[in-house]
């Protein structure tokens, strides 16, 4: 193993899950390649910051807009949740406060710099938050902008931030804050909350998804605290960042989509890096002990019965810091999607059991997102179709907690059929919850290994 890689780093595993038949004159493939990481460790540093730097860095940003005094206990909570997340830091972990209005401001350590977690770096942070008050206007991409100038004064591999908000970005335009994340896309990861019911969910699952991090609702302040103590264990948890996933496919074939789809379903098509020859890189961000699937699609060339080929190859990768636009130093794990072209309809027309769960997973978080949407906007015929639909893909697949979210919004006659029908009155908070969550996935079963490649 590379010497830049840390003894903390997961071993990763490669699965691949596809029926690599396919009928005479058929282009396209699908896979479903599952990554699981073991061995992070999460080891404290003895006696603060290890001699070549810290393992990781965090900012936490905490909104303290006019808003959050409205009602006292958000900001009451915001204080008791950041005293907790920087309780949870690993000694030697690199860290900083920042408060967000209109503008971003540091609230610990200060001087454009980031403290280095101890004991008593800990208790001067937890001190610090006693000055947050409630004033002034919401830009997040300042936020954003500032934690990602503080996190870019370390050597760390992993880099992370925790973001709160309570409303909307009002103080800044759409544009701006788009620009700001694309800024920040790949220089940290990032975490967005938002607690109350006056945020926007399109705007905080936006942050989340660009800056590959989870988005969720927090609906009352008294749950902050649980929150980010579990988002800060998670983040301290990880053992490698910037993780890549590489697709190699060969002369003629072209990458229809690669998307993970466990444990979130959330879009990589459009963030591919080329790398020369024929190769993409997908950004993946930290990783921990975990397991993550994904569902590539790739169109090859036509081929007659009885050929077969490479269809793609799949690398997990790491970039060397010394040379991070270079020829990655370190291949974490590989797989192999195939194609074989036959005349046995049976074996080409038979569907990975892997590829239609998570292709209905995905039409699943679809079809929420838009009978919500149809729901708002006053078409309760569209919006009974799409959240019956998606009352019935919860059902099949085994996605209870989703299913559960949705019985807040319908009522539910049959759930097989998908027969719903609208409730009269929804608690904003339930709707909130059931559009931040739309798209968690429940795992597939994993078959034997003499299942896959089929």
């Amino acid at each position: 193993m590379a010497d830049f890689v840390k003894s903390r780093t997961p071993r990763f595993g490669v699965d691949v899950f596809q029926n690599a038949y396919l009928p005479a004159g058929a282009r396209e493939v699908h896979a479903i390649v599952t990554v699981t990481a073991t061995g992070s460790g999460g080891r404290p540093v003895p006696g603060g910051e290890p001699a070549d730097g810290p393992e990781a860095a965090v900012v936490i940003m905490v909104d303290c807009s006019g808003s959050m005094e409205y009602p006292q206990e958000k900001m009451r909570g915001a204080r008791q949740a950041t005293a907790a997340a920087i309780d949870a830091l690993r000694d030697g972990v690199a860290f900083a406060v920042v408060a967000g209005t209109h503008r971003a401001a540091e609230v610990y350590p200060g001087g454009g710099r980031l403290a280095v977690a101890s004991q008593g770096t800990k208790a001067a942070a937890r001190e610090a938050l006693r000055g947050l008050r409630a004033s002034g206007g919401t830009a997040i991409g300042t936020w954003l902008r500032l934690a990602g100038k503080l996190l870019a004064t370390t050597p760390a591999g992993i880099r992370h931030g925790i973001l709160l908000t309570d409303g909307r970005n009002e103080h800044e335009t759409p544009e701006e804050l788009r620009a700001a994340l694309d800024a920040q896309a790949g220089r940290f990861t990032c975490d967005a909350r938002g607690v109350g019911t006056d945020w926007d969910v399109a705007e905080v699952t936006s942050i989340a998804s660009a800056l590959l991090g989870s988005a969720d609702i927090v609906a009352e302040p008294g749950g902050l605290v649980a929150d980010f103590t579990l988002l800060m264990e998670s983040a301290m948890g990880k053992g490698i960042g910037d993780v890549g996933l590489r697709l190699w496919t060969p002369q003629g074939a072209s990458v229809r989509f690669v998307k993970q789809v466990a444990p979130t379903v959330e879009d990589l098509t459009a963030r591919r890096s080329d790398s020369p020859p024929r190769s993409g890189d997908y950004p993946t961000g930290s990783w921990g002990d975990e397991s993550r699937d994904y569902h590539v699609c790739v169109e090859v060339p036509a081929a007659a019965v009885g050929h077969e080929m490479l269809a793609a190859r799949v690398a997990l990768i790491v970039p060397d810091p010394a040379d991070p636009a270079g020829t990655p130093a370190q291949v974490l794990g590989n797989g192999l999607v195939r194609a074989v072209w036959t005349d046995d309809i049976e074996a080409a027309t038979a569907v990975s059991p892997q590829v239609a769960h998570y292709t209905g997973q995905a039409e699943l978080a679809r079809a929420i997102k838009d009978g919500l949407a149809l729901r708002r906007r006053g078409d309760a015929t569209g919006a009974t179709a799409r959240l019956g639909r998606a009352v019935a893909l919860a059902h099949g697949s085994g996605n209870e907690e989703t299913a559960k979210l949705l019985a807040k919004v319908v009522d539910v006659e049959d759930a097989v059929a998908g027969t719903v029908r609208l409730k009269a009155t929804v608690a904003e908070a339930d709707e909130m919850t059931l559009e931040t969550r739309s798209t968690k996935t429940v795992r597939v079963k994993r078959p034997d290994r003499d299942e896959r490649h089929t």
